[in-house]
Protein backbone atom coordinates (compact mmCIF):
# COMPACT_ATOMS: atom_id res chain seq x y z
CA UNK A 1 0.00 0.00 0.00
CA UNK A 2 1.84 3.22 -0.91
CA UNK A 3 0.21 6.68 0.60
CA UNK A 4 -1.01 9.00 -1.98
CA UNK A 5 -1.99 11.83 1.06
CA UNK A 6 1.55 13.72 1.43
CA UNK A 7 -0.23 16.73 1.69
CA UNK A 8 -2.76 15.86 4.52
CA UNK A 9 -0.91 14.55 7.63
CA UNK A 10 -3.50 13.45 9.45
CA UNK A 11 -4.54 11.24 6.36
CA UNK A 12 -1.20 10.20 5.31
CA UNK A 13 -0.82 8.93 9.31
CA UNK A 14 -4.97 7.26 9.26
CA UNK A 15 -3.07 5.79 5.64
CA UNK A 16 -0.21 4.11 7.36
CA UNK A 17 -2.57 2.45 10.09
CA UNK A 18 -4.35 0.67 7.24
CA UNK A 19 -1.15 -0.37 5.44
CA UNK A 20 0.26 -1.68 8.78
CA UNK A 21 -2.79 -3.35 9.62
CA UNK A 22 -2.60 -4.71 6.28
CA UNK A 23 1.08 -5.90 6.31
CA UNK A 24 0.22 -7.70 9.76
CA UNK A 25 -2.87 -9.19 8.81
CA UNK A 26 -3.83 -10.20 12.33
CA UNK A 27 -7.57 -9.45 14.14
CA UNK A 28 -7.24 -6.10 16.09
CA UNK A 29 -6.09 -7.16 20.00
CA UNK A 30 -3.32 -10.04 18.97
CA UNK A 31 -0.50 -9.51 20.24
CA UNK A 32 2.44 -8.23 18.67
CA UNK A 33 6.07 -7.61 19.71
CA UNK A 34 7.52 -4.57 18.32
CA UNK A 35 11.59 -4.57 18.21
CA UNK A 36 12.49 -0.87 18.94
CA UNK A 37 16.27 0.00 18.49
CA UNK A 38 15.22 3.74 19.66
CA UNK A 39 15.22 4.95 15.72
CA UNK A 40 12.68 6.25 13.56
CA UNK A 41 11.44 3.52 11.81
CA UNK A 42 11.09 0.71 14.76
CA UNK A 43 9.08 3.44 17.09
CA UNK A 44 6.95 4.34 13.86
CA UNK A 45 6.35 0.69 13.41
CA UNK A 46 5.31 0.21 17.56
CA UNK A 47 3.41 3.61 17.54
CA UNK A 48 1.38 2.38 13.77
CA UNK A 49 0.36 -1.02 15.26
CA UNK A 50 -0.54 0.24 18.86
CA UNK A 51 -2.97 2.60 16.78
CA UNK A 52 -3.85 -0.25 14.68
CA UNK A 53 -5.61 -1.87 17.63
CA UNK A 54 -3.10 -4.85 18.52
CA UNK A 55 -1.74 -5.84 22.13
CA UNK A 56 1.79 -4.19 21.02
CA UNK A 57 4.58 -5.03 23.47
CA UNK A 58 7.91 -3.41 22.67
CA UNK A 59 11.62 -4.98 23.27
CA UNK A 60 15.22 -3.29 22.87
CA UNK A 61 18.12 -5.34 22.69
CA UNK A 62 21.02 -4.04 24.72
CA UNK A 63 23.28 -5.41 22.51
CA UNK A 64 26.94 -4.08 23.90
CA UNK A 65 28.44 -1.15 27.15
CA UNK A 66 25.84 1.53 26.51
CA UNK A 67 28.33 3.30 29.20
CA UNK A 68 31.00 3.37 25.92
CA UNK A 69 28.63 3.62 23.17
CA UNK A 70 26.10 6.77 24.35
CA UNK A 71 28.34 9.04 23.31
CA UNK A 72 28.32 7.32 19.81
CA UNK A 73 25.81 9.25 16.95
CA UNK A 74 23.19 6.84 15.94
CA UNK A 75 24.26 4.00 17.19
CA UNK A 76 22.16 0.96 17.77
CA UNK A 77 20.43 -0.32 20.73
CA UNK A 78 23.38 2.22 22.91
CA UNK A 79 22.48 3.58 25.91
CA UNK A 80 20.57 6.79 24.04
CA UNK A 81 18.79 4.74 21.54
CA UNK A 82 17.59 2.30 25.05
CA UNK A 83 16.52 5.95 26.53
CA UNK A 84 14.89 6.98 23.08
CA UNK A 85 12.91 3.62 23.10
CA UNK A 86 12.00 3.38 26.40
CA UNK A 87 10.58 6.96 26.17
CA UNK A 88 8.52 5.97 22.77
CA UNK A 89 7.07 3.26 24.42
CA UNK A 90 5.70 5.18 27.52
CA UNK A 91 4.31 7.92 25.07
CA UNK A 92 2.92 5.26 22.65
CA UNK A 93 1.16 3.62 26.12
CA UNK A 94 2.65 0.19 25.55
CA UNK A 95 4.78 -2.24 27.99
CA UNK A 96 8.61 -2.08 27.22
CA UNK A 97 11.00 -4.81 28.28
CA UNK A 98 15.26 -4.37 27.72
CA UNK A 99 16.56 -7.70 27.48
CA UNK A 100 20.59 -7.69 27.63
CA UNK A 101 21.76 -9.54 24.82
CA UNK A 102 25.73 -8.21 24.95
CA UNK A 103 27.29 -11.51 25.36
CA UNK A 104 25.58 -13.09 22.38
CA UNK A 105 25.32 -10.43 20.39
CA UNK A 106 29.64 -10.21 21.20
CA UNK A 107 30.11 -13.86 19.92
CA UNK A 108 27.75 -14.19 17.20
CA UNK A 109 28.61 -10.93 15.76
CA UNK A 110 31.26 -9.03 17.11
CA UNK A 111 33.81 -11.84 17.37
CA UNK A 112 32.58 -13.35 13.91
CA UNK A 113 33.07 -9.89 12.83
CA UNK A 114 36.81 -9.72 13.71
CA UNK A 115 37.55 -13.26 12.11
CA UNK A 116 36.16 -12.35 9.23
CA UNK A 117 38.81 -9.95 8.79
CA UNK A 118 41.87 -11.92 9.73
CA UNK A 119 40.56 -14.95 6.95
CA UNK A 120 40.98 -12.19 4.49
CA UNK A 121 37.12 -11.68 4.04
CA UNK A 122 35.00 -8.66 3.96
CA UNK A 123 31.87 -9.48 6.46
CA UNK A 124 28.24 -7.99 6.64
CA UNK A 125 27.76 -7.68 10.64
CA UNK A 126 24.17 -6.39 9.69
CA UNK A 127 23.24 -9.53 8.19
CA UNK A 128 24.40 -11.94 11.04
CA UNK A 129 22.48 -9.84 13.72
CA UNK A 130 19.53 -10.15 12.05
CA UNK A 131 20.67 -13.93 11.04
CA UNK A 132 21.32 -15.08 14.98
CA UNK A 133 20.31 -12.25 17.72
CA UNK A 134 17.44 -10.54 16.15
CA UNK A 135 15.46 -13.00 13.95
CA UNK A 136 16.48 -16.38 16.08
CA UNK A 137 17.03 -15.02 19.59
CA UNK A 138 14.45 -12.50 19.93
CA UNK A 139 11.67 -14.15 17.60
CA UNK A 140 11.70 -16.33 20.23
CA UNK A 141 10.91 -14.20 23.31
CA UNK A 142 8.46 -12.95 21.31
CA UNK A 143 6.92 -16.28 21.53
CA UNK A 144 7.40 -16.56 25.22
CA UNK A 145 6.06 -13.46 25.38
CA UNK A 146 2.78 -14.91 23.93
CA UNK A 147 2.66 -13.22 20.48
CA UNK A 148 1.45 -13.90 17.54
CA UNK A 149 3.75 -11.99 15.08
CA UNK A 150 7.13 -9.87 15.47
CA UNK A 151 7.24 -6.92 13.86
CA UNK A 152 10.03 -4.35 12.93
CA UNK A 153 11.10 -1.47 11.16
CA UNK A 154 12.84 -2.90 8.41
CA UNK A 155 12.14 -1.50 4.61
CA UNK A 156 11.11 -5.17 2.98
CA UNK A 157 8.02 -6.42 2.13
CA UNK A 158 6.45 -9.91 2.98
CA UNK A 159 3.43 -11.32 0.55
CA UNK A 160 1.35 -13.78 2.47
CA UNK A 161 -0.44 -14.30 -0.71
CA UNK A 162 0.58 -17.26 -1.54
CA UNK A 163 0.97 -21.06 -0.36
CA UNK A 164 3.93 -19.59 1.79
CA UNK A 165 4.49 -16.37 2.88
CA UNK A 166 7.08 -14.28 0.18
CA UNK A 167 9.59 -11.78 0.88
CA UNK A 168 9.49 -8.88 -1.47
CA UNK A 169 12.15 -5.99 -1.94
CA UNK A 170 11.00 -2.57 -0.20
CA UNK A 171 8.53 -0.73 -2.28
CA UNK A 172 10.88 2.63 -2.09
CA UNK A 173 14.00 0.85 -3.81
CA UNK A 174 16.35 3.45 -2.24
CA UNK A 175 15.51 2.09 1.39
CA UNK A 176 15.37 -1.50 0.43
CA UNK A 177 16.83 -3.45 3.23
CA UNK A 178 16.39 -7.42 1.51
CA UNK A 179 19.93 -7.99 0.75
CA UNK A 180 20.26 -7.63 4.46
CA UNK A 181 17.88 -10.11 5.27
CA UNK A 182 17.78 -12.58 2.58
CA UNK A 183 19.29 -15.51 5.89
CA UNK A 184 15.56 -15.36 7.03
CA UNK A 185 14.03 -18.50 6.65
CA UNK A 186 10.63 -19.90 5.77
CA UNK A 187 9.40 -20.60 9.14
CA UNK A 188 10.76 -16.84 10.82
CA UNK A 189 8.72 -15.32 7.89
CA UNK A 190 5.93 -17.41 8.95
CA UNK A 191 6.21 -14.95 12.25
CA UNK A 192 7.26 -12.08 10.79
CA UNK A 193 5.69 -8.41 9.70
CA UNK A 194 7.08 -5.60 8.42
CA UNK A 195 4.76 -2.61 8.54
CA UNK A 196 7.16 0.11 6.88
CA UNK A 197 7.88 -1.90 3.39
CA UNK A 198 5.62 -0.33 1.57
CA UNK A 199 6.16 3.30 2.76
CA UNK A 200 8.78 5.99 1.51
CA UNK A 201 11.42 6.71 4.48
CA UNK A 202 10.31 10.62 4.10
CA UNK A 203 6.37 9.57 4.93
CA UNK A 204 7.82 7.36 7.78
CA UNK A 205 8.83 10.73 9.37
CA UNK A 206 5.90 13.08 8.08
CA UNK A 207 3.63 10.17 10.09
CA UNK A 208 6.02 10.52 13.17
CA UNK A 209 5.25 13.95 13.14
CA UNK A 210 2.12 13.62 13.37
CA UNK A 211 1.79 11.32 15.68
CA UNK A 212 3.66 13.13 17.92
CA UNK A 213 6.73 11.09 18.43
CA UNK A 214 9.92 12.88 19.73
CA UNK A 215 12.23 11.10 17.62
CA UNK A 216 10.41 12.50 14.32
CA UNK A 217 13.84 14.29 13.43
CA UNK A 218 15.85 11.87 14.75
CA UNK A 219 19.00 11.24 12.32
CA UNK A 220 19.47 7.83 11.01
CA UNK A 221 22.37 5.38 11.90
CA UNK A 222 25.09 5.47 9.38
CA UNK A 223 27.55 3.08 10.40
CA UNK A 224 28.25 -0.35 11.59
CA UNK A 225 26.62 0.07 15.66
CA UNK A 226 29.43 -1.14 17.53
CA UNK A 227 31.98 -0.06 14.81
CA UNK A 228 33.09 4.05 16.31
CA UNK A 229 33.14 6.60 13.97
CA UNK A 230 33.42 3.88 11.38
CA UNK A 231 36.83 3.04 12.05
CA UNK A 232 36.78 -0.74 12.04
CA UNK A 233 40.08 -1.31 12.49
CA UNK A 234 39.78 0.24 15.89
CA UNK A 235 37.52 -3.02 16.75
CA UNK A 236 39.95 -5.68 15.33
CA UNK A 237 42.92 -4.38 16.35
CA UNK A 238 41.08 -4.68 20.08
CA UNK A 239 40.05 -8.47 19.15
CA UNK A 240 42.64 -9.47 17.42
CA UNK A 241 45.79 -7.46 17.50
CA UNK A 242 47.90 -10.20 15.49
CA UNK A 243 45.68 -8.62 12.60
CA UNK A 244 47.83 -6.05 11.94
CA UNK A 245 51.08 -7.85 11.57
CA UNK A 246 52.67 -6.42 8.68
CA UNK A 247 52.83 -8.40 4.95
CA UNK A 248 54.04 -7.80 1.29
CA UNK A 249 51.86 -6.47 -0.77
CA UNK A 250 52.45 -8.70 -4.11
CA UNK A 251 51.25 -8.26 -8.01
CA UNK A 252 49.31 -10.86 -8.88
CA UNK A 253 52.57 -10.93 -11.95
CA UNK A 254 54.69 -11.73 -8.64
CA UNK A 255 56.19 -8.79 -8.24
CA UNK A 256 56.66 -7.49 -4.23
CA UNK A 257 55.43 -4.19 -4.58
CA UNK A 258 55.91 -3.00 -0.99
CA UNK A 259 54.13 -3.90 2.80
CA UNK A 260 51.19 -3.18 4.42
CA UNK A 261 50.76 -3.54 8.33
CA UNK A 262 47.59 -5.77 8.42
CA UNK A 263 45.37 -7.84 6.03
CA UNK A 264 42.74 -6.55 8.17
CA UNK A 265 42.56 -3.29 6.97
CA UNK A 266 42.15 -4.48 2.97
CA UNK A 267 39.30 -5.45 1.39
CA UNK A 268 38.73 -6.72 -2.33
CA UNK A 269 38.62 -3.70 -4.92
CA UNK A 270 40.93 -1.25 -2.67
CA UNK A 271 42.61 1.15 -4.65
CA UNK A 272 43.35 3.98 -2.11
CA UNK A 273 45.96 3.75 1.12
CA UNK A 274 48.02 0.74 -0.78
CA UNK A 275 50.72 3.26 -1.12
CA UNK A 276 52.94 1.62 -3.97
CA UNK A 277 53.35 3.00 -7.34
CA UNK A 278 53.60 1.42 -10.83
CA UNK A 279 52.82 4.14 -13.61
CA UNK A 280 49.08 1.90 -13.67
CA UNK A 281 46.35 2.00 -11.04
CA UNK A 282 46.18 -1.33 -8.83
CA UNK A 283 43.43 -2.80 -7.03
CA UNK A 284 43.09 -5.23 -4.29
CA UNK A 285 42.28 -8.47 -5.79
CA UNK A 286 42.38 -11.07 -3.41
CA UNK A 287 43.97 -11.29 -0.18
CA UNK A 288 46.16 -14.30 1.45
CA UNK A 289 45.75 -14.65 5.28
CA UNK A 290 47.73 -17.11 5.77
CA UNK A 291 50.94 -16.11 3.81
CA UNK A 292 49.77 -12.44 5.13
CA UNK A 293 49.62 -11.08 1.76
CA UNK A 294 47.61 -8.52 -0.14
CA UNK A 295 47.35 -9.06 -4.04
CA UNK A 296 46.78 -6.06 -6.14
CA UNK A 297 46.75 -6.05 -10.02
CA UNK A 298 44.63 -3.77 -12.49
CA UNK A 299 40.79 -2.78 -12.42
CA UNK A 300 40.06 -5.88 -14.44
CA UNK A 301 41.49 -8.54 -12.28
CA UNK A 302 38.50 -7.87 -10.25
CA UNK A 303 35.96 -9.36 -13.00
CA UNK A 304 34.20 -12.23 -11.15
CA UNK A 305 32.73 -15.30 -14.00
CA UNK A 306 31.06 -16.94 -11.12
CA UNK A 307 31.66 -17.77 -6.96
CA UNK A 308 30.48 -20.19 -4.61
CA UNK A 309 28.86 -19.99 -1.34
CA UNK A 310 28.11 -21.45 1.90
CA UNK A 311 25.49 -20.98 4.58
CA UNK A 312 22.54 -20.98 1.92
CA UNK A 313 19.02 -19.67 2.31
CA UNK A 314 16.35 -20.98 0.24
CA UNK A 315 12.75 -19.30 0.08
CA UNK A 316 11.94 -20.38 -3.71
CA UNK A 317 9.63 -22.61 -4.61
CA UNK A 318 12.23 -25.44 -5.17
CA UNK A 319 12.47 -28.06 -2.35
CA UNK A 320 16.39 -26.68 -1.02
CA UNK A 321 19.14 -24.53 -2.79
CA UNK A 322 20.63 -27.68 -3.61
CA UNK A 323 17.23 -28.82 -5.34
CA UNK A 324 17.53 -24.85 -7.27
CA UNK A 325 21.29 -25.20 -7.92
CA UNK A 326 20.47 -29.03 -9.45
CA UNK A 327 17.85 -27.14 -12.07
CA UNK A 328 19.81 -24.71 -13.38
CA UNK A 329 17.86 -22.09 -12.21
CA UNK A 330 18.21 -18.64 -13.41
CA UNK A 331 18.37 -16.25 -10.75
CA UNK A 332 19.07 -11.99 -10.48
CA UNK A 333 22.36 -12.19 -7.98
CA UNK A 334 23.05 -9.21 -6.03
CA UNK A 335 26.57 -9.37 -4.39
CA UNK A 336 26.80 -5.69 -2.84
CA UNK A 337 23.84 -3.92 -1.23
CA UNK A 338 24.73 -0.63 -3.03
CA UNK A 339 24.91 -2.79 -6.96
CA UNK A 340 21.44 -3.51 -8.48
CA UNK A 341 21.21 -7.81 -9.32
CA UNK A 342 22.81 -8.73 -12.25
CA UNK A 343 21.48 -12.25 -14.83
CA UNK A 344 22.97 -15.97 -13.49
CA UNK A 345 22.59 -18.84 -13.37
CA UNK A 346 22.45 -21.22 -10.11
CA UNK A 347 24.76 -25.16 -9.82
CA UNK A 348 27.53 -26.21 -8.42
CA UNK A 349 31.53 -26.09 -8.25
CA UNK A 350 33.47 -28.43 -6.82
CA UNK A 351 30.45 -29.69 -4.70
CA UNK A 352 29.47 -26.49 -3.58
CA UNK A 353 26.29 -24.23 -4.58
CA UNK A 354 27.28 -21.62 -7.14
CA UNK A 355 26.54 -18.56 -8.98
CA UNK A 356 27.54 -18.60 -12.52
CA UNK A 357 27.10 -15.32 -14.16
CA UNK A 358 26.03 -14.10 -18.05
CA UNK A 359 27.95 -11.45 -17.87
CA UNK A 360 31.38 -10.57 -15.90
CA UNK A 361 30.65 -8.89 -12.22
CA UNK A 362 33.41 -6.94 -10.59
CA UNK A 363 34.75 -6.64 -6.90
CA UNK A 364 32.91 -9.80 -5.60
CA UNK A 365 34.33 -10.21 -2.08
CA UNK A 366 35.00 -13.59 0.10
CA UNK A 367 32.73 -12.67 3.20
CA UNK A 368 29.49 -10.55 1.30
CA UNK A 369 26.60 -12.00 0.57
CA UNK A 370 25.19 -12.93 -2.70
CA UNK A 371 21.47 -12.32 -2.80
CA UNK A 372 19.19 -13.79 -5.22
CA UNK A 373 16.10 -12.30 -6.58
CA UNK A 374 13.58 -14.03 -9.36
CA UNK A 375 14.24 -12.93 -12.90
CA UNK A 376 10.36 -13.18 -13.73
CA UNK A 377 9.25 -11.14 -10.05
CA UNK A 378 12.59 -9.27 -9.49
CA UNK A 379 11.11 -8.06 -6.45
CA UNK A 380 11.08 -11.53 -4.86
CA UNK A 381 14.08 -12.65 -3.12
CA UNK A 382 14.33 -16.05 -3.39
CA UNK A 383 17.18 -16.23 -0.93
CA UNK A 384 20.99 -16.52 -1.14
CA UNK A 385 24.47 -16.97 0.90
CA UNK A 386 27.57 -16.23 2.24
CA UNK A 387 30.62 -16.19 -0.74
CA UNK A 388 33.06 -18.38 -0.20
CA UNK A 389 35.56 -17.89 -3.14
CA UNK A 390 35.38 -16.40 -6.66
CA UNK A 391 36.33 -17.23 -9.70
CA UNK A 392 38.56 -15.12 -12.17
CA UNK A 393 36.83 -13.99 -15.65
CA UNK A 394 40.71 -12.20 -15.90
CA UNK A 395 43.27 -13.73 -17.76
Amino acid sequence: MTLTTLDNPKAAADAAVEAARAAVGLPAGARVVAAMSGGVDSTVTAALLARAGYDVVGVTLQLYDHGEAIEKKGACCAGQDIHDARTAAEAIGIPHYVLDYESRFRQAVIEDFADAYLRGETPIPCVRCNQTVKFRDLLDVARDLGAEALATGHYVRRDAGGNRPRLMRAADPTRDQSYFLFATTGEQLDFLRFPLGGLPKSEVRRVAAELGLAIADKPDSQDICFVPEGRYTTVIDRLRPHGAEPGDIVHMDGRVLGRHEGVTRYTIGQRRGLNVAVGEPLFVVRIDADARQVIVGPREALLTAALTLKETNWLGESASFEAACEEARPVLARVRSTREPVAGRLGFAEGQPAVVFEAPEEGVAPGQACVLYAPEDPERVLGGGFIVRTVAAYG
